[in-house]
């Protein structure tokens, strides 16, 4: 059963941060972040990793999303990848993958760019944050419902929420996500990202959706260029979040890439 944990983790720079996270399973450490559409969104798939993989899967809510406090000097992705570093040295993790999808592959892409020896391997799932001017990342934050759907799956219909059928509660959720999401990439990129990324040692592996129009494969090939030695996987029908639309197709890549199945 999963099993909530509340700490306060002290950030160099920062200052003590409020974390709200989850664990299930057992076994090597993993690490999910979620993207902007909120902590919800990696729910079902870390219960699913955490049935057919020998891992304990550990989802944090990152700050300002779900309800959740931020702390006011908390504005960035790189300031969360801090943050997740320091969680990781708190609970004296070791061998950690670390998955993040959309602008949770943003914070993991940092934090590999920190390089803590507690890592792994990291996973970036159709990761934001790279500034790759062909391919400009769409702009999530002014879209309609329809218009997100589209360019969030490859079969939007399937996946579209209607915001009338939503109670109060959930709205203000959604609400809150977007604030959040505002605060922390706005832009959904980063000029100086690009540059770190080649500093990247630890085994990357970038897996995208084929049919993702918030940042289109292209701009996932840019991305696993821009880090020495890492491997593309792309996924076919699926769009932005594999873990929503083809969990077993996300599941069979890692996989082959860095999980070994029981």
């Amino acid at each position: 059963m999963p099993t909530t944990y509340h700490y306060t983790v002290p950030v160099d720079g920062i200052g003590p941060v409020p974390v709200t996270l989850t664990g299930r399973g057992t076994g090597r450490p993993i690490l999910v972040l979620h993207g902007g559409i909120g902590p919800q969104s990696i729910t079902a798939f870390a219960d699913l990793l955490a049935d057919k993989a020998p891992v304990r899967v550990f989802t944090p809510i990152h700050p300002g999303f779900g309800g959740t406090p931020r702390p006011e000097q908390l504005t960035s992705i790189r300031g969360l990848s801090a943050l997740y570093v320091a969680l990781l040295e708190q609970f004296d993790l070791a061998e950690v993958t670390v998955i993040g999808n959309s602008i949770g592959g943003w914070i993991t892409a940092e934090i590999a760019v920190l390089g803590s020896p507690r890592i792994r391997d990291v996973v970036l799932v159709d990761a934001v944050g790279i500034d790759v001017p062909e391919h400009p990342p769409a702009n999530f934050l002014g879209m309609t419902p329809e218009e997100a759907a589209a360019h969030a799956y490859h079969d939007p219909g399937a996946f579209l929420v209607d915001p009338r059928t939503l109670t109060p509660e959930q709205l203000a959720a959604m609400a809150g996500n977007r604030e959040a999401l505002s605060v922390y990439g706005a832009g959904m990129t980063d000029p100086g990202l690009a540059a770190r990324l080649s500093t990247i040692t630890v085994p990357t592996s970038v897996i995208w959706g084929e049919s993702d129009r918030v940042v289109t494969p292209d701009y996932g090939r840019a991305y696993a260029a821009a880090i020495p030695g890492a491997r593309f996987r792309l996924l076919p029908a699926t769009g932005h979040a594999p873990q929503i639309e083809s969990p077993m197709l996300l599941l069979d890549a890692l996989r082959e890439l860095t999980i070994p199945l029981s």
